[in-house]
């Protein structure tokens, strides 16, 4: 189990398939360049990934189950292939020999914001989308936990995305080794932010 199941808990009923189709989508970015064996290879096929989601907005969904994932749950709730296409642009940094971290940072905060706006119509908290994605990156890859990290309260509607936040600032917080993720203690982590918005 993955913090990620725990937070779905969280999200209103009808909004869990808009929720996995949404991470789908980034995890899809993310398997192709944790897998690719050359930046080349990885450029292209995040590109055939990025030219496939904003022909969602013009064409019926490929076979692809990711695609149609998206096209069946998010487009339906006003978000469009090329909004989930830009999403690549901060994965497609990763495989440069020096990534510029603006634009690594692109990837969490429009996640968080297309997030945010399938929960309510409030912007979310854009560090904390920053915040997710850098430890998330830290999970997946072994790059840098960040430092002095702070988060605002976060307001009650959002929390059901937030809570991602929470767990990373836990995991700023504690360093390295990384604490496993669907622990006990992150489950109480999910539940105090929920209440508490910190």
């Amino acid at each position: 189990m993955r913090d990620r199941d725990l937070v779905r808990l969280h999200w209103p009923v009808e909004l869990r398939g808009a929720f996995d189709a949404l991470f789908g989508i980034d995890d899809a970015f993310g398997d192709v360049v944790t897998s690719a064996s050359q930046p080349a290879l990885a450029a292209i096929k995040l590109a055939w990934w990025r030219e496939a989601l904003e022909r969602l907005d013009t064409a019926p969904a490929p076979a692809e189950p990711r695609l149609r994932a998206a096209a069946d749950e998010l487009l339906s709730r006003g978000i469009s292939g090329s909004e989930l296409a830009g999403l690549e642009e901060g994965w497609a940094a990763l495989p440069q020999p020096t990534p510029d971290e603006k634009t690594l940072d692109l990837r969490g905060q429009r996640l968080f914001t297309l997030a945010g706006r399938l929960l309510t119509n409030m912007p979310p908290e854009l560090q904390a989308g920053r915040l997710w994605s850098q430890v998330d990156l830290a999970r997946r890859m072994g790059r840098p936990l960040p430092e002095g990290v702070k988060l605002s309260v976060s307001p009650r509607k959002l929390r059901p995305l937030t809570m991602l936040a929470a767990l990373a600032w836990r995991d700023a917080a504690r360093g390295l080794p990384l604490e496993s993720e669907a622990t006990p203690a992150r489950s109480w982590t999910i539940l105090r932010h929920r209440l508490t918005g910190r």
